[in-house]
């Protein structure tokens, strides 16, 4: 191989890598097993795994543990659905395409944006995407994020932001929401768009009507990142005039699947149309006049000249947003208020139960709809792994990813968590904080 590309080496074949970032050494791997072997120790990794159906976990941040009925699996496993490809000869693609026009109306309504593309990748790449939205759009130097942001979204804008010479400024947190006030003295006629979560990561419901009207006066793109099953309850971010709607789409009809795959969701103003990265699917009537879908726009690198395209995303999620419209289809409208108010009173009833709890603390006194924050007056780490000896996974370590908040931890609920559930996280969380080392 070396022979036919003309390099003498190895070494001269990787000389264009610097050598501060190569191993310089041979892999340190053991000698080879017979495949019977292999596959024993593989099996033996894998039942290190905890899965959410092994103990009761009340973990998410932004991945829920939801109940995903049969009735999807059967759908999703057709072979229609299950094996083709991404339509690059849509007109031969009508099952495809009508699903994807499906999910875009499903997510104008639950978002209450007129327009909705065909899916990103996941909830930060699309937040990212909608920031190349807004720097294309008004090419203002500066971003403002807020802090209640989620930090893989802050990270992935951060990464892609870097190479537009687009700054971040973070506007910090007041009692679990954005500080109102910070946010409008950050916000300036240099800024291309603000970045808001609702409910945000430590799940207070933000007051949006306030925020995206400071965001508004200087003119910048307001993005927000939803979760779309508290949409159900809480009204949309399109009644409040934001631009731009993103999220993770997990939740809807897919399960954890060790952190994926998903999708992520993209709805915008109209006037963001021709701008919206992927694929937008169209409905119309052929020339006998029967209903029939069109790729209405495809503006990403492969279709069209790349100075032109708006994103190069090679494909779509669109199996994983099938079991999102199929999901959504399942509950219909009175099935996703009936799960968001349950969801909004087992939440309550949690809260509750551990603030009572001596040693624990609401981190803040927001309203929640299906996620909050408490404060442990013991090492967070500590008592996870004494929940965890117990078959209970008690929540995300907040330290992970805010220092200020090192002894915060972040609680979720689903459908899937029972009273009794709770009433023993309670139980277990408060012999591991009375055992625990004070933090």
């Amino acid at each position: 191989m070396l022979a036919a590309i003309g390099a003498g080496s190895i070494d001269e074949l990787f000389a264009d890598v610097p050598e501060g970032v190569r191993l310089g050494r041979a892999i340190d791997l053991p000698a080879g097993k017979p495949e019977q072997e292999v596959y024993d120790y593989l099996r033996e990794l894998a039942a290190m795994n905890v899965s959410a159906e092994d103990e009761i976990t009340f973990l998410g941040a932004g991945m829920y543990d939801h109940y995903v009925p049969a009735l999807i699996d059967s759908i999703l496993a057709r072979s229609e659905f299950l094996t083709p490809y991404t339509p690059y000869q849509p007109e031969v693609s009508q099952g495809t395409l009508q699903l994807m026009f499906e999910y875009q109306t499903a997510i104008s309504e639950l978002t209450r944006l007129p327009v909705s593309n065909a899916t990103l990748y996941e909830a930060p790449s699309a937040l990212a995407s909608a920031g190349w939205l807004a720097y294309q759009k008004n090419r203002r130097a500066r971003f403002v994020i807020s802090r209640g942001l989620h930090p893989h979204s802050r990270e992935a804008l951060a990464t892609m932001s870097a190479g537009w010479g687009t700054a971040i400024d973070e506007v910090p947190l007041a009692d679990g929401v954005t500080d109102a006030g910070a946010l409008a003295e950050a916000v300036s006629d240099d800024v291309s768009a603000v970045f808001l979560q609702y409910p945000n990561f430590l799940g207070a419901v933000e007051d949006l009507e306030a925020l995206v009207g400071a965001a508004r006066e200087s003119g910048a793109v307001v993005v927000v990142q939803c979760d779309a099953i508290p949409l159900g309850i809480l009204r949309p971010p399109g009644d409040f005039g934001v631009d731009i709607a993103v999220g993770e789409g997990q939740p809807l009809g897919n399960r954890l699947d060790y952190g994926g795959p998903s999708f992520g969701f993209f709805a915008a103003r109209e006037e963001y149309l021709r701008r919206m990265p992927g694929r937008i699917a169209g409905e119309t009537t052929d020339v006998d006049g029967r209903r029939g879908f069109v790729l209405t726009l495809q503006t990403r690198e492969q279709h069209i000249r790349r100075e032109k395209a708006t994103h190069n995303i090679t494909t779509a999620q669109t199996l994983n947003a099938l079991a999102g419209v199929v999901y959504l289809s399942w509950l219909g409208r009175a099935g996703l208020v009936e799960l968001g108010q349950l969801l909004l009173q087992r939440t309550a009833y949690a809260r509750d139960a551990l603030s009572a709890i001596e040693g624990v603390e609401p981190l803040h006194s927001q309203p929640v709809v299906r996620e909050f924050a408490v404060t442990l007056d013991a090492d967070v780490d500590a008592v996870i792994e004494r929940c965890a000896a117990d078959g209970v996974n008690p929540g995300y370590p907040l330290g992970r990813d805010y220092p200020e908040y090192a002894n915060g931890l972040l609680v979720a609920i689903t459908e899937q968590r029972t009273k009794a559930d709770i009433d023993r996280l309670a139980s277990t969380l408060q012999a591991a904080v009375r055992e625990a080392v004070p933090a």
